[in-house]
């Protein structure tokens, strides 16, 4: 055994390496094509690009007002759009006195969700209410949750003051 062929002999490296590269571009190819097929990669919807702003009017008391306007983006469907307001609960856009199934949010429209639970006359058109009060700090959360689809996302977050 001559220990200088030992280093210059890379005859069996190349060989190997390929073999790996080739099992590795198999797999890959296979999960990409079995995701397809499954119908797994078609139902992967992006959230809609949006600016929304919460404003707050005596939230922390039995008759106060949390606003969420659409500042500016896409339109939305009233029916995929809810405000979660801490524990206390959560008010679909579309609920009994909001905008109704088809209607679509667009810019410069607001919904107001009234804190323990809805007054007698409001001064909103379209509302909804949450049963309890939110305390400060509670987290607001506007979420988008298309009816054809099993996912959901938080498109704003804000603090109660």
């Amino acid at each position: 055994m001559n220990i200088k062929n030992l280093f210059d002999d890379d005859s069996a490296v190349s060989p190997v390496i390929g073999v790996i590269l080739m099992v590795a571009i198999t797999v890959i190819l296979a999960a990409v094509i079995g995701t397809f097929v499954l119908g797994l990669g078609s139902n992967v919807e992006s959230a809609p690009t949006t600016q929304f702003s919460v404003d707050y009017e005596d939230a922390t008391t039995s008759n106060g007002q949390i606003t969420v306007t659409h500042d500016g983006g896409d339109t939305i469907p009233a029916s995929a759009l809810s405000v979660s307001v801490g524990s206390v609960g959560t008010a679909d856009f579309d609920g009994t006195n909001g905008y109704g199934s088809e209607s679509s949010i667009t810019s410069g429209k607001s919904f107001v969700v009234y804190t323990g639970g809805a007054p007698g006359s409001p001064s909103a058109s379209n509302y909804g209410a949450v049963s309890g009060t939110p305390s400060s700090g509670d987290d607001v959360r506007v979420i988008w949750a298309p009816e054809d689809s099993d996912t959901s996302q938080t498109l704003t977050t804000s603090q109660v003051p």
